[in-house]
């Protein structure tokens, strides 16, 4: 007599990572109050802290997420910031 014929597990393919949508405020420091909302069929990618209400809105494409419009609310924040910091310095000199 034979032996029944197993059965193979089926495979199981790998979960696929999701990309945050909650970040931290770089103005009042708190974790996890930095909402990302995108519209794109209006093409308006909106940021926004719960605690202090700083806000950041920006045009986005198709292929962005909320990612990258929290990436684009850092970089300029850190460009107003060096820029102000090179207007103080001019006025001290």
């Amino acid at each position: 007599m034979g032996k029944r014929k197993s059965r193979k597990k089926p495979i199981q393919k790998p979960k696929k990572p999701t990309l945050d949508r909650v970040f931290n405020c770089p103005f009042c420091g708190h974790e996890k109050t930095v909402d990302c909302t995108i519209s794109k069929s209006k093409g308006i990618g909106s940021v926004s802290c719960r605690v202090c209400q700083a806000s950041y809105t920006a045009q986005v494409t198709h292929l962005d997420e909320a990612v990258d419009v929290y990436a684009e609310w850092i970089d300029k924040t850190v460009q107003v910031s060096s820029f102000q910091r090179e207007n103080i310095f001019l006025v001290f000199c």
